[in-house]
């Protein structure tokens, strides 16, 4: 699975840790992130990241 980069901050969202604070399981692919999940460092949306 791709790791996704917020063009905003910086972090990193890796599938293979998920978002345990935002009570997304580790596995889940960026693609299923659901729609309104946002960075947790600074808050953009998805449409913010890049693949990696």
């Amino acid at each position: 699975m791709d790791k996704y980069v917020c063009t905003a901050c910086g972090y990193i969202y890796d599938p293979e840790v998920g978002d345990p604070d935002a009570g997304i399981a580790p596995g889940t692919a960026f693609e299923d992130l659901p729609e309104d999940w946002v960075c947790p460092l600074c808050g953009v949306g998805k449409d913010m990241f890049e693949k990696q």
